[in-house]
C-alpha cells in the first residue's frame, strides 16, 4: 500500500509513474469507502485523481498556488496534503470541510463555494507574485460547467490581455478525445510550447523583416499563413485569440501525458490554457453511469450503489417541483428557469412534462435574472428557481432589471436558512436582508409544505410585480396537502395560538420551533401567542399595531441574518410610527459566518433552540420588565 506513506505532496516525488498509477487506484478506493459513510461530492473527485496527482508531482505546493474552482473537487488535494486521517469527519460539525478551506491547511490558498471565481483569483495571485518579484507558479483548475459563468470569461479576457505567466486547466468531463486526432494535437502542443521553437519563430520573423524593401511584406505574409494554418489545425482557437497558448486535449487519466503537458506549459512565458478530458465518477460504475446523482451524494452501499436515505416526508423542493407541474398544466405562460441546478431545484418533473418551457442557462445567474425580466415583460410567467446562496450573484440584475421594471417574476428561493453540511458558503440566511429593501418586491415564507403550495398559487395570481417565496432544505412536516389552491392575502400574517404578555413572530421552520417552546412554557403556566409571520414584505402592520397597543412583548424568531431581515423590518416600522415603547426582541443569526454541521447543530450554535426561546420569553415576561422601563430592543 502506497497511500499510508503519503503525508505531504513532496512524498509523491519519489514515486515512479507506475507507482503513481497504483496510488491513484488506492485513492479512488479510499474515497469510495469513506464517502459511503459520510456522503459528499464523489463523482467529481473520482474524476480528478490523476490530474491532482500530476499537479502535486510536477509543482511545489504551497509555494506554487493551486486554485480549485468551487473547491468541491479538492478531496484528492486534501488527501495529498496531510488530511487523509480526518476524512471520517468530512462535512461534519467541527470536522473537515467539504470545500477548500484556508484555515485547514497552508496548501488551501483559495476557498469558494460558488463557481467561476478561480481565474480571477489566479490573476490576482499572478499580479501579486510579479509585483513582489516572485517566481512561483499559479495554476487554476476550472470545470467545463464553471466556465459557463460570465465571471470566468471576464478573467480570461484580462489574463490574455496582460500576458501574465499562469496556467488555466479546463477539467472537461463532458466531451471525449477523438483518437484519430489525438497524436496531431499532442504534436502541436509540444512544438508550440517548446522554448527552442518559440525562440526560432521569433528569430525567423526578425530575419524576414531585415530583407530590404520586401521584408515587412514577407513577414506579414508568413504571419497570415501561420494564422490560417492555426485556424485549421488548432482546436482551442478561441483561447488562442484571447491570448493563451492552448495545449490539448489531453487524457486526464493518463498520468504520463498529463505530466508531460504540465512541463510543456511551464516552458511558456505567458498564459497557458490546458484542456484536460476526464470522466466523472471514474472507477466506480454507479457514479460513472449517473454522475448527476453522484455529484453530491448521501451515504450509500458500496456494492450496489444504493443510497441510504431515511424514509420520511417529501422535501420542500419535491413539493415545489410537483406543484409547479400542477400549475404548469393550468397556465401555459409558466416558464421555469434554473442556473444549472435542474435536479437540485426539483425541476426534473417539470422539464419532462414541459421541455419547451424549461430553461437551464448554465452557471449564469445574472443572465437568468435579466432573461426572466424580459420574459415577464412579454407576458410570460417566469419562475426563477435558484438556491438562496446562488441568487446573491444576481443582485444587480434583481435590482436593476427586475424590480426597477416591476417585472412580474416569481422567485422560488430554495435552501433558505441553514443548509447543514455544505456550510458557510451555502447558507441561505442573507436573501431577506438583501432583497426586502428593494422597491416593488413581495417576499414570503411558508410554515409548512401545504402553505408553500398556496404561496406558489398566490405568486402565480399576483400581477403587480416581482414576488418571492423561500423554503428550506428540509423535509416537510407531513401535513395533508389541500387539493384546491387558494391565494393568500398579500402581507397577511396568521395567528396560530393565543396568549398573554408575549408573542413570538416566527417565519418558516421557526414556526415549529416557536410551537415547541410554547408547549414547554405551557407546562410552566405561561401562555404565549404564536404568529406565523409569513410575509417579510409587506409586513402585517395591522397585527403589529394590535400587539404594540396591547403592550405585548414581541420576539421575532427567524433563521436568517439578524441584521437587515424580518426583525429589522419590525423595528423600522415601530420607529416610523413613533411606537418607542414597543418591546421587540430579536432572535436570528448573529453577524458572522456559520460553518458546516447538521442544521440542528448550526441552530444550537446561534441560540435558535426551544430552550433559548423559553429563556427569552421568561426574561420578557418577568415582573421586573415593567419596572425596567419596557425597553425597545434586545437581541
Amino acid at each position: 500500500m502506497l497511500l499510508p506513506t503519503i503525508q505531504q505532496p513532496e512524498h509523491l516525488k519519489t514515486l515512479s509513474v507506475e507507482e503513481l498509477v497504483e496510488l491513484a487506484a488506492e485513492i479512488r478506493q479510499f474515497l469510495i469507502e469513506k464517502l459511503s459513510v459520510t456522503g459528499g461530492h464523489l463523482a467529481s473527485n473520482l474524476g480528478v485523481v490523476e490530474l491532482t496527482l500530476a499537479l502535486h508531482y510536477c509543482f511545489d505546493s504551497p509555494s506554487d498556488k493551486m486554485i480549485f474552482d468551487v473547491g468541491h473537487q479538492a478531496y484528492v488535494h486534501k488527501i495529498l496534503t496531510g488530511r487523509k486521517d480526518q476524512f471520517d469527519t468530512l462535512r461534519k460539525y467541527k470536522g473537515l470541510c467539504g470545500f477548500v478551506k484556508r484555515t485547514e491547511s497552508e496548501h488551501d490558498v483559495w476557498e469558494a463555494g460558488h463557481s467561476s471565481t478561480s481565474l480571477s483569483a489566479a490573476m490576482g495571485m499572478a499580479l501579486a507574485r510579479d509585483l513582489k518579484g516572485g517566481s512561483n507558479r499559479v495554476v487554476a483548475v476550472i470545470g467545463d460547467g464553471a466556465l459557463t459563468g460570465g465571471m470566468a470569461f471576464e478573467a480570461l479576457n484580462h489574463i490574455g490581455h496582460e500576458k501574465k505567466k499562469l496556467m488555466v486547466i479546463l477539467n472537461d468531463n463532458e466531451m471525449s478525445i477523438a483518437p484519430n486526432v489525438g497524436a496531431m494535437h499532442n504534436y502541436l502542443s509540444k512544438i508550440r510550447s517548446d522554448r527552442h521553437y518559440l525562440r526560432a519563430k521569433d528569430e525567423v520573423e526578425s530575419l524576414l523583416k531585415r530583407i530590404p524593401a520586401i521584408g515587412d511584406r514577407l513577414a506579414k505574409t508568413a504571419q497570415n499563413v501561420k494564422d490560417s494554418l492555426k485556424y485549421m489545425m488548432v482546436p482551442g482557437i478561441l483561447f488562442e485569440e484571447l491570448g493563451f497558448t492552448y495545449l490539448g486535449p489531453v487524457d486526464g487519466h493518463d498520468l504520463g501525458k498529463l505530466m508531460d503537458t504540465l512541463r510543456q506549459a511551464d516552458n511558456v512565458d505567458g498564459p497557458v490554457f490546458i484542456h484536460v478530458i476526464t470522466t466523472k465518477g471514474k472507477g466506480y460504475h454507479p457514479a460513472e453511469n449517473d454522475s448527476h446523482k453522484w455529484h453530491g451524494i448521501s451515504p450509500y452501499k458500496i456494492e450496489s450503489g444504493q443510497v441510504l436515505k431515511s424514509v420520511g416526508n417529501p422535501q420542500y423542493t419535491d413539493v415545489f417541483g410537483a406543484t409547479l407541474v400542477e400549475l404548469g398544466k393550468q397556465d401555459d405562460r409558466i416558464v421555469a428557469v434554473t442556473p444549472a441546478m435542474p435536479g437540485g431545484s426539483g425541476l426534473i418533473p417539470f422539464s419532462k412534462e414541459f421541455p419547451d418551457r424549461m430553461i437551464d442557462v448554465g452557471i449564469a445567474e445574472q443572465h437568468a435574472a435579466t432573461m426572466c425580466a424580459a420574459l415577464a415583460m412579454e407576458g410570460m410567467k417566469p419562475v426563477f428557481a435558484v438556491y438562496s446562496t446562488f441568487m446573491q450573484r444576481a443582485y444587480d440584475q434583481i435590482v436593476h432589471d427586475i424590480c426597477r421594471h416591476n417585472a412580474n417574476v416569481m422567485f422560488a428561493i430554495d435552501r433558505a436558512g441553514f443548509v447543514g453540511a455544505d456550510g458557510e458558503t451555502h447558507q441561505g440566511v442573507y436573501d431577506i436582508a438583501f432583497m426586502r429593501h428593494i422597491p416593488n418586491l413581495v417576499m414570503m415564507m411558508p410554515k409548512d409544505e401545504n402553505e408553500l403550495r398556496h404561496m406558489m398559487y398566490t405568486a402565480l395570481e399576483y400581477n403587480d410585480g416581482p414576488i418571492a417565496y423561500r423554503y428550506p432544505r428540509l423535509s416537510g412536516l407531513g401535513v395533508s396537502l389541500d387539493e384546491e389552491l387558494r391565494a393568500i392575502p398579500i402581507g397577511s400574517w396568521e395567528k396560530l395560538s393565543s396568549g398573554e404578555g408575549c408573542a413570538i413572530l416566527a417565519a418558516g421552520p421557526m414556526v415549529q420551533l416557536a410551537e415547541t417552546a410554547a408547549d414547554m412554557l405551557k407546562r410552566e403556566g405561561v401562555q404565549v401567542q404564536i404568529v406565523n409571520a409569513r410575509f417579510m414584505k409587506p409586513l402585517d402592520t395591522g397585527m403589529l399595531d394590535q400587539l404594540a397597543t396591547s403592550h405585548t412583548a414581541m420576539i421575532v424568531l427567524e433563521e436568517a441574518s439578524q441584521a437587515g431581515s424580518l426583525g429589522s423590518a419590525v423595528l423600522e416600522y415601530f420607529a416610523e410610527q413613533g411606537a418607542y415603547d414597543a418591546v421587540v426582541s430579536l432572535m436570528g443569526i448573529e453577524d458572522r459566518f456559520i460553518e458546516h454541521g447538521s442544521v440542528e447543530q448550526q441552530r444550537a450554535e446561534v441560540g435558535l433552540t426551544a430552550e433559548a426561546v423559553c429563556a427569552r420569553v421568561r426574561e420578557l415576561t418577568a415582573p421586573a420588565v415593567g419596572a425596567r422601563n419596557k425597553r425597545s430592543v434586545s437581541s
